[in-house]
């Protein structure tokens, strides 16, 4: 027999392994188990080089500073300094972009709209959870300091919810590369979040002009309708004002028209009720047809809009886009007409609210910090125990199958 096969008694259903075993065991073969331990670390640290990778972090500050100073003069003379802070995302704006930036991702990725030499971080950020685990928000309060302020005032309720910054984080083989994964995070999270929140503005907008030009033209034929019942009203009323004019006296109570006992007014003061309801109706007609001229000019807008959003995913990009398609409608309505120009306005303001909340009002102040490599003491551990186990059951192994082979020639 070899020295494999007298190291130990024979592990057959007679025998047990005892302490004594083991120390034998370990006697006979711990040089191969510790060459293997050091190769297995070696192998742990060289692909802890090849494979490791560096970290790099991006912080985005979330807050546009608006100041405003009310001055107020008095016979006190009294100065009022009014200071509001505003920030470009709250809490569920943030979970709404956190959960939808990755189908976006993959929707990109998907249509092949990936920046060249990109495919394979932005199929990395079609996963949801690496935004769980690497654009993480500092809340201006953490639930540690809630716990600690709780009770004291309530100014500070809203403080646990207000997001001051996103730290991005993402890795690379090189230092470089590693940097420019963060930027291009960074930047797609600001490029995605404004074009999630134009899409969301846009299919707003297509909703109302869906539905509120049918309620519109409903109430326009009800109003006309009962305006015609009071122009007939008002028709009656001027008869009996020239069969009886001797009941035009107007030193009555006042009651209100539309009261039951509002027949027994003077026919004068019915005759200025009736009108003045058929004027109420006719301002109504105008304002409705107003509301439906600024309902077409946005179908207009959305016409232009709608395929942009089919082709551009860059929302930074998509806003300057849109932004060109109200100018060039606005160059084309009456400069002299304020009810589209209305609506203009407000689709604009939506617009650069929306450029500025991921420009401005979500930058960084300072360049991406690189981190060297980690995991090396990781790497080289989890090697060595593998080599170390691996070494150990082949003797195992080769210990059982000697036993039964032995076994079966007795």
């Amino acid at each position: 027999m070899s020295d494999n096969a007298s190291a130990s008694p024979e592990l057959n259903g007679d025998h047990e392994i005892s302490f004594l075993d083991i120390v034998n065991f370990l006697t006979v073969f711990w040089k191969k188990l510790v060459i293997a331990a050091l190769v297995g670390a070696a192998l742990g640290l060289a692909g802890w080089f090849v494979l490791g990778s560096y970290s790099a972090e991006y912080v985005l500050l979330n807050n546009t500073n608006t100041n405003t100073n009310t001055n107020t003069n008095t016979n006190t003379n009294t100065n009022t300094n009014t200071n509001t802070n505003t920030y470009g995302l709250d809490l569920l704006s943030w979970k709404v972009i956190q959960k939808s930036l990755p189908n976006l991702a993959a929707q990109i990725v998907e249509d092949g709209k990936a920046p060249e030499g990109q495919a394979g971080l932005y199929r990395t950020l079609s996963n949801d959870q690496w935004w769980q685990k690497n654009a993480i928000p500092s809340y201006a309060l953490s639930k540690a300091d809630t716990k600690d302020l709780a009770g004291i005032s309530k100014e500070f309720d809203g403080a646990s919810t207000t997001i001051l910054s996103v730290a991005v984080n993402a890795s690379g083989s090189t230092k470089e590369g590693a940097i420019d994964a963060v930027r291009v995070a960074a930047q797609f999270l600001r490029s995605g979040g404004a074009y999630l929140q134009i899409r969301s503005m846009l299919n707003a907008y297509e909703g109302e002009v869906i539905s509120a030009a049918g309620e519109i033209q409903r109430k326009i034929t009800s109003t006309q309708i009962e305006m015609g019942y009071q122009q007939q009203r008002a028709k009656s009323l001027e008869e009996l004002y020239k069969r009886y004019p001797s009941n035009s006296s107007v030193g009555q109570q006042v009651v209100d028209p539309k009261e039951s006992g509002a027949k027994y007014l003077s026919i004068t003061t019915q005759i200025i009720a009736a009108n003045n309801d058929i004027n109420q109706s006719k301002e109504a007609l105008s304002r409705m047809d107003d509301r439906l001229a600024q309902i077409s000019l946005t179908k207009l807008f959305l016409d232009e809009a709608l395929p942009k959003i089919e082709t551009t995913f860059d929302g930074l990009v998509l806003d300057k886009e849109l932004l060109a398609i109200e100018a060039n409608l606005r160059d084309k309505i009456g400069k002299d007409d304020p009810k589209q120009k209305e609506i203009l306005d407000q689709i604009r303001s939506q617009l650069l609210m929306i450029q500025a909340r991921f420009t401005k009002g979500l930058e960084a102040n300072t360049a991406p910090t690189s981190s060297g490599k980690k995991g090396m003491i990781k790497s080289v551990a989890g090697g060595l125990a593998g080599g170390f186990f691996l070494v150990l059951m082949l003797l195992l192994g080769q210990r059982v199958w000697t036993s039964i082979k032995t076994g079966g020639a007795k």
